[in-house]
């Protein structure tokens, strides 16, 4: 598949010669399932209006809609994604409800979620294995050190994520963490696929997100979604509250082969 900018993308849906999108109005409909007061529903709250910055020249218009963990499976009919921040068990459950449906997890770091290779779901936040390789690597070229890894962090510069920081705690009062980066990731694929597809086919979006992804997420690396639905993804690497570096660790993994952090295979 030939990969185009969404700036180029842009351009090619234009009609020629006039400020009207190529395709007529099209409705996306997100729902995020968790805590009112989540960093994942602020950071996706962050990715809606992103999104709809960038629909208004494609002819989409982007809504989420907020539920609880309790809200019954028929209130999400109708959603292109479904992007959870729940627990595993919790998880596990929304997606044998919406089969067919993108369902990303914004919280749930368990393995196991990753090993069941679950049809519909996109772990979006890294698994355990990925933090526990991330840090062992680290550890390899900094003996003793006292990291943590992570998927994001408030400092981080490199590749726009300056900018992604700034625009969040703009909007927020508050600095980006994993969760708000899952959060902002899912909306933000989202709206890029469906922008490259000119559908909100939640059957069409998965199969492209599970086959056909790959998305910067202002981390510099070429990501996509391997068969068990985990990111791959850089890990960013913490010491006392302070970024450090990343991983794969140079001199220890290719800097480009994401699959040295985690597990890879199904159960």
């Amino acid at each position: 598949m030939r990969k185009w900018s969404i700036t180029t993308l842009t351009v090619l849906l234009f009609c020629a010669g006039t400020i009207e999108p190529c395709f007529g109005a099209m409705d996306v409909k997100l729902v995020y399932i968790g805590s009112e007061g989540d960093a994942a529903l602020l950071g996706a709250r962050q990715g809606l209006d992103e999104a709809n910055l960038q629909g208004q020249f494609l002819g989409q218009k982007y809504i989420l809609e907020a539920r609880t963990a309790a809200a019954p499976v028929a209130e999400l009919h109708g959603a292109t994604a479904v992007l959870a921040s729940l627990d595993a068990g919790a998880f596990q459950a929304l997606a044998a409800a919406l089969p067919g449906v993108p369902l990303f997890n914004l919280r749930a770091t368990d393995d196991a979620l990753r090993a069941a290779c679950i049809a519909n779901a996109l772990h979006v936040i890294p698994g355990d294995a990925m933090a526990r390789d991330a840090v062992a690597q680290w550890r390899k070229v900094h003996p003793g050190a006292k990291v943590t890894a992570g998927a994001w962090h408030g400092e981080f510069i490199k590749f726009a994520g300056r900018d992604l920081n700034k625009r969040y705690r703009a909007a927020t009062g508050k600095g980006m963490d994993d969760h708000a980066w899952a959060g902002w990731a899912a909306v933000k694929m989202t709206s890029d696929s469906v922008a490259r597809l000119n559908s909100a086919d939640p059957g069409t979006l998965l199969a492209f997100l599970r086959d056909d992804l790959r998305f910067d997420g202002q981390k510099g690396a070429e990501m996509s979604f391997r068969a068990s639905g985990q990111l791959r993804q850089p890990m960013l690497l913490v010491e006392d509250g302070r970024l450090v570096g990343e991983a794969p660790v140079r001199g220890v993994a290719g800097p480009d082969d994401l699959d040295t952090l985690g597990n890879t295979a199904c159960r």
